[in-house]
């Protein structure tokens, strides 16, 4: 199971690490990382794309090579959920706060910041923390919660906005709306399933698998037809994807372990007795 985890942690880290790279090309962060041009009093944006690149890098690298990989992806996911409260939803509020898309750079930055934490949690403790990184560990618990909002809002998305999501489902598969509302129905139902822990293990894997065919049905073919417009935003999105299938099934995972604990100790009382 350990390798498994293995494999999840390195699918989210390598693409918030190819996130990062896309902004040192760029010259500027994505739209998921911080919203365009703001916060507006912010001085030498080059400089700080350049340092908080370089710097995601290196913690993306040491959860790779699990060094220290526990406290990295912890303070990693506080610092996403700071930059959620501090500049994503001030930015929206600022323009049209009442329309639910607008906010789906804001959702995504705070599902990574959910999956640094569910990363997080997948590692063993590691001692002599810092006093920051143990009152950081208190948000860990959250970011399942966080990932699972993400879900249900955009599930509801596909609902409000069905002629444009629609445009996302490739020719080649036909009833174009019924997939719409067929995602966004999966998307709402695992969302729930995780927020109120119902068949939390299931719903968690199958949205890992139907995040994982997205990728390889909608989202990669769309990057390699059109590489370069927006900055390379379809690879932004095929980076995106990955790093939530590899959340799901990190959590899907954890989940299991769990289940499979209480089912032990259930066991073992019932011998007992």
């Amino acid at each position: 199971m350990e390798n498994l985890n293995r494999l999840w942690r390195f699918f989210f880290a390598i693409s918030l690490g190819a996130l990062a790279v896309q902004q040192l090309i760029y010259g500027n962060f994505r739209p998921v990382i911080l919203p365009p041009s703001f916060p507006p009093w912010l001085p030498g944006r080059l400089v700080w794309t350049w340092l908080f690149s370089v710097l995601l890098i290196a913690g993306c690298t040491a959860i790779i090579l699990e060094i220290k990989a526990r406290s990295v992806a912890t303070i990693l996911g506080g610092v996403l959920l700071l930059f959620v409260l501090s500049f994503h939803i001030p930015y929206q509020l600022s323009f049209t706060p009442t329309q639910l898309g607008v906010w789906t750079n804001a959702l995504k930055a705070l599902a990574l910041s959910g999956g640094a934490f569910i990363v997080s949690e997948s590692l063993p403790k590691e001692r002599n923390n810092s006093a920051f990184t143990k009152i950081l560990e208190n948000l860990i618990p959250l970011g399942k919660y966080f990932l699972a909002v993400m879900m249900v809002i955009f599930g509801i998305d596909h609902f409000l906005y069905t002629s444009f999501v629609a445009t996302f489902v490739p020719n080649w598969i036909p009833g174009h709306v019924f997939w719409t509302y067929f995602a966004g129905a999966c998307l709402i139902a695992a969302g729930i399933a995780i927020i109120l822990n119902i068949q939390r293990s299931t719903a968690t894997k199958l949205l890992g698998v139907m995040l994982f065919l997205w990728l390889i049905i909608l989202h990669l073919p769309r990057a390699i037809a059109d590489p370069t417009s927006g900055d390379a935003n379809e690879w932004t999105s095929v980076f995106e994807v990955m790093a939530f299938g590899g959340t799901a099934f990190l959590l899907y995972k954890k989940t299991d372990k769990d289940s499979q604990s209480v089912k032990k100790n259930n066991q073992q009382r019932l011998t007992a007795v």
